[in-house]
């Protein structure tokens, strides 16, 4: 079985069968109709992916990794907080009439922050230091700047990452302060997959692991038959990640450079409820 299925399927389970219902707690997200959107919750998982053996891509459902990655390289490549920019539509709740969250993600990320190296943003300072100081324990983002939050239309979900090579191998930690795990699990895991893959290639260093960690990985009321269905479906061999090698900036790359061979799933899951 690929790594994707296996950890979704290891990750759902410990949930559902050894997780914490929400009920009789004060709930802030609401469904629609403005009940309460009761989850089952497990503290702290973490799943480990080996980018040099297989691209993380479930094959349980189908992920929109077209879509997972345009969002990726808004936030990361654009540094934009404006859905219209966004060729998708799963940010417009959270936008205000000009289609701003807020100074959120891409806002943060696009801050310039002063150096003894010189004045970088925090994109652009990995790309630096990928290059010139590759083995430096201090390759870190974050997007979870508290003088902002009351300024931020959604606090940042997955907010941190930690950049380490080891032996020319660029890996990396992204830590997650909470996650739906049916809407945003694979999404996640792939969005940060390519943005690896992204460094590495732009550094030329070797692809190496990402390790995801969720503080809080929940499974919303009704979500649960959703999932139950997608862990009893057909699993599938993982598809191959190709990418234009051609690309060395990483402000050239756009979703055409991303292709995914011979990606088989088992089906698509559509009008999931959202709870906001």
């Amino acid at each position: 079985m690929n790594i994707a299925d296996k950890l979704f399927i290891e990750t759902c389970n410990e949930i559902l069968h050894n997780g914490i219902p929400s009920e009789g707690q004060v709930i802030r997200a609401k469904w629609d109709d403005g009940t309460p959107a009761h989850t089952i919750k497990k503290f702290c998982i973490v799943n480990r992916y080996d980018l040099s053996k297989e691209f993380p891509l479930l094959t349980l459902r189908y992920t929109n990794y077209k879509a997972a990655i345009d969002e990726i390289l808004w936030i990361w490549q654009k540094k934009s907080n404006n859905v219209n920019e966004l060729n998708s539509h799963i940010w417009d709740s959270w936008a205000d009439g000009y289609g701003e969250i807020g100074k959120a993600y891409g806002y943060q990320l696009r801050q310039k922050h002063k150096y003894k190296e010189g004045e970088f943003d925090q994109v652009d300072r990995v790309l630096f230091d990928l290059k010139n100081n590759p083995y430096s324990r201090r390759i870190i983002t974050n997007m979870y700047n508290h003088n902002d939050l009351n300024e931020m239309n959604l606090y940042p979900c997955a907010y941190e990452m930690i950049f380490n090579v080891t032996d020319n191998k660029l890996n990396a930690v992204l830590i997650q302060r909470s996650q739906d795990v049916l809407v945003a699990n694979n999404w996640n895991v792939v969005q940060y997959a390519i943005l690896l893959h992204m460094f590495a290639q732009v550094s030329n260093l070797e692809i190496g692991e990402l390790v995801h960690v969720i503080a809080d990985a929940h499974i919303y009321d009704k979500h649960v038959p959703i999932v139950e269905k997608i862990l009893s479906n057909q699993n599938y061999e993982a598809p191959k990640l190709m990418i234009n090698k051609d690309i060395k900036n990483f402000y050239d790359f756009t979703v055409k450079d991303f292709q995914v061979i011979d990606y088989k799933y088992a089906e698509k899951v559509s009008r999931i409820p959202i709870a906001i």
